[in-house]
């Protein structure tokens, strides 16, 4: 009778370092695009924009009220109302990511692949074409 499979344990340490680096990779990905912008943007010129007022907002007397409950200034708003979430795609960025992606998943694939080879070599032996 053949001794039941046991896999290789991963040591604490390790799983620490894996979910270290994932974290890491994912707080990368989701910086980049704003660390490259900013870097892009060219820093706006403060003395010659004119003062914001609640009508140059086009704010409602509604929404004004509304602010002030907040405990918002039309100068804090301002940069609020003006600078909304840009929903252009950039060709390159898109492919990039699925690139990235696709990396990703093929490695995945490939490392998944060799490992349940070596799991069925160590359980039943080499395979005649392997």
């Amino acid at each position: 009778m053949s001794k039941p499979y046991q896999p290789p344990v991963q040591s604490g340490a390790g799983q620490f370092f894996d979910s270290l680096v994932v974290l890491v990779l994912v707080y990368a990905s989701l910086m980049a695009p704003l660390l490259f912008k900013e870097a892009a943007e060219a820093p706006a010129e403060v003395a010659d924009k004119p003062a914001a007022t609640w009508e140059s907002l086009n704010q409602t007397p509604a929404m004004v009220e509304q602010w002030q409950k907040l405990g918002v200034d039309v100068e804090t708003a301002a940069p609020m109302i003006t600078h909304r979430f840009d929903y252009t795609i950039e060709p390159v960025s898109l492919l990039l990511t699925i690139a990235v992606i696709a990396g990703y998943f093929i490695f995945v694939l490939r490392t998944s692949e060799r490992e349940y080879r070596e799991v069925i070599r160590e359980r039943f032996g080499a395979a005649k074409g392997d």
